[in-house]
């Protein structure tokens, strides 16, 4: 992939999100999700690549655009995989919550898993703990590992959990072995890649959530030298034939890293929708707009953080830097 190709992804979440911030706290979830959807997918049409979707909206006679399958880019430059996830917390934009995202993930073709929407059971963290975790360990353990990792005392562990009635065991496991809780209503992308920013003050990432997420927290991981680990939940006969069709015949197995995300290039682009602990979110300034965004290469190691201020008159094309 083109070293270029960094800086032009980042106008697509840029468009994703400034197009989205504007249904916050209305209560419109499908309206902010659909403006987030159209204002990437124009973008996406003057990007020097050529992208094929393999995490998108759906399927394509379920989604009218960015399905997977779908043909992104002008054409021209690297053939890429793309992870898409326009907005990442509907729920959170609706009610005005913390931590709502425009993302997006590219790798060589190929090289990104195709994961099925249907639940992924999860955990991840970030540099100082890779290597240290074991999806199939019983939480105690994976907590004195971060810990010991982290230079920490188990007390002192933050660890990031969908508020779910599923993860009601969990997060009673995790209590009883003294750690700390911070239980979010949606958004496990921003909380997988918060493991990796000490700033955020969150250590791990434990629960289930959707598969398609968690390609997309692989992706940045690998960017940040992280880890995730994950296993597939199919709940029913047709999830269960999904993944076979995969080729994942056991669904017990445990995907790495290098299942989700293989070879030793990726891209991962973030902004900001609502404030985070990593990223503000959109604001809106008369005729401007302000955003944050965070784009990372695997590749070079290379993350960096932009503050951009828009003509809301203008094309996204034509964005103030």
């Amino acid at each position: 992939m083109e070293r270029s190709l960094s800086m032009e992804l980042v106008r697509v979440t840029e468009a994703a999100a400034l197009a989205s911030a504007r249904w916050m706290g209305k209560g419109r979830k499908e309206e902010a999700d659909q403006a987030a959807t159209e204002a990437m997918r124009d973008v996406f049409d003057t990007i020097p690549m050529k992208g094929t979707v393999v995490i998108g909206e759906g399927e394509m006679d379920e989604a009218p655009m960015l399905y997977i399958g779908e043909r992104l880019g002008n054409g021209f430059g690297p053939r890429v995989d793309v992870a898409v996830d326009p907005l990442e917390g509907t729920n959170i934009v609706a009610n005005g919550e913390w931590n709502a995202l425009a993302v997006l993930g590219v790798a060589d073709k190929g090289h990104l898993l195709h994961a099925p929407d249907m639940y992924m059971d999860k955990i991840a963290v970030g540099p100082e703990a890779v290597g240290k975790i074991d999806i199939n360990a019983p939480v105690a353990e994976n907590l004195a590992a971060v810990a010991k990792a982290k230079n920490k005392d188990v007390e002192d562990v933050v660890v990031a959990i969908l508020r779910r009635e599923r993860h009601k065991r969990i997060i009673e496991e995790v209590r009883s072995a003294g750690a700390r809780i911070k239980l979010m209503g949606d958004g496990d992308v921003a909380a997988a890649i918060n493991t990796a920013f000490e700033d955020t003050g969150v250590d791990m990432l434990l629960g289930s959530g959707g598969a398609p997420e968690g390609v997309l927290a692989a992706i940045g991981l690998k960017c940040l030298g992280g880890e995730i680990q994950g296993k597939l939940l199919p709940q029913n006969d047709e999830e269960l034939a999904r993944c076979k069709k995969m080729g994942i015949e056991d669904v017990d197995r445990v995907l790495y890293m290098n299942d989700l995300v293989t070879g030793d290039d990726a891209i991962f682009a973030a902004t900001g929708v609502t404030d985070g602990e990593l990223l503000k979110g959109v604001q809106y300034k008369g005729s401007k707009g302000t955003t944050q965004s965070l784009v990372m290469r695997a590749k070079s190691g290379t993350v960096r953080f932009i503050d951009g201020k828009h003509s809301l008159t203008k094309k996204p094309d034509l964005v103030i830097r």
